[in-house]
């Protein structure tokens, strides 16, 4: 991506850079289903924030779930710094990862699929980077605040951890707790692959299947 930076490390409390006290301007409304990108959604709508890399190729894999979808965005989660800038998150100085806020409907599909879709769209043993793309903000994570899907999350890193271990790859270290804000990334980074379908995507998974069992059917 733009702004490429090899910082692995998470920094130090004092090299954390002071963001700004108002939200950066993005886009009212979803570029390919026309919703309103920010919420209050409507009643039963559930969100989930997830971190796989790159967030342009991210937010696709979500929103091509199609039916239950309610909106997808991509943002920076995780970290310190407020409402930080796209260049302040690639610096590795904000502690953000780079995410998609996945609004949805368990009514209509499942948090395991949302699961699923996480787990083989990228590799989540490779810590701060996937593939060529380095930095603290291309780690694998899932960021709920709600202890109960954290505990779905954690029950199906564990299942596919066993997958990859018997493919020969090595722990998985994805982080899964409660990410904080979810700060909604600039108007262009929002749906960047629908808007220019020939972008960069640097999303690779293992090719290991989630194993089946793991949520993967509508509540």
């Amino acid at each position: 991506m733009l702004f490429f930076r090899k910082r692995a490390e998470m920094p130090a409390p004092d090299q954390i850079l002071p963001g700004r006290p108002t939200p950066l301007p993005t886009a009212e409304r979803h570029f390919v289903n026309g919703r309103p990108l920010k919420d209050p959604y409507p009643e039963g709508i559930e969100t989930a924030v997830f971190g796989l890399g790159c967030f342009w190729g991210a937010e696709r894999k979500f929103w091509q779930l199609g039916d239950g979808i309610h909106v997808t965005a991509v943002g920076y989660a995780a970290g310190t710094t407020p409402n930080p800038t796209y260049e302040e998150v690639c610096s590795g100085l904000t502690g953000h990862n780079e995410v998609v806020l996945v609004a949805y409907d368990p009514a209509v599909i499942s948090f395991g699929t949302l699961l699923k879709t996480f787990w083989e769209s990228h590799d989540p043993t490779q810590g701060m980077r996937q593939g060529n793309d380095v930095g603290t903000q291309y780690r694998s994570g899932i960021y709920l605040p709600d202890e109960a899907r954290r505990a779905e999350a954690e029950a199906s890193r564990d299942a596919y951890a066993a997958a990859l271990k018997a493919r020969g790859y090595g722990p998985i270290t994805t982080e899964i707790r409660d990410g904080g804000p979810f700060y909604f990334a600039e108007d262009y980074h929002q749906q960047y692959l629908a808007k220019n379908p020939g972008g960069y995507c640097g999303l690779g998974g293992t090719g290991v299947s989630c194993p089946a069992g793991v949520g993967v059917a509508a509540e």
